[in-house]
């Protein structure tokens, strides 16, 4: 039981991102967004909120940075719009004991 139990020591103690300089993550027609995507599913099923609209662009941003490669992103986009890959070498989501 003793895993269940909230503190208040930080989830994210042992985890850190390093950021390469371009993004993993790309939209492959970012127009489709617009024309045929009515809900934007993705501004919402992505844990960390890489994905948001902005309506005075009305387009979608992608903040990469913000990736902790769950990997969900291509499924849950209805259009197979979402193109996802791990980061380069070195870069992306490290474990630190």
């Amino acid at each position: 039981m003793g895993n269940f139990i909230k503190t208040n020591q930080n989830p994210l103690k042992y985890v850190r991102i390093k950021v390469a300089d371009h993004s993993h993550i790309y939209l492959r027609d970012k127009q489709r967004c617009q024309r045929e995507c009515e809900n934007k599913p993705c501004t919402y099923f992505c844990p960390t909120r890489v994905y948001s609209w902005s309506g005075e662009d009305r387009e979608i941003k992608v903040a990469y940075q913000r990736c902790v490669e769950c990997g969900a992103c291509p499924w849950g986009c209805p259009y197979d719009n979402i193109s996802w890959s791990f980061p380069p070498g070195g870069y992306g989501v490290h474990y630190e004991l």
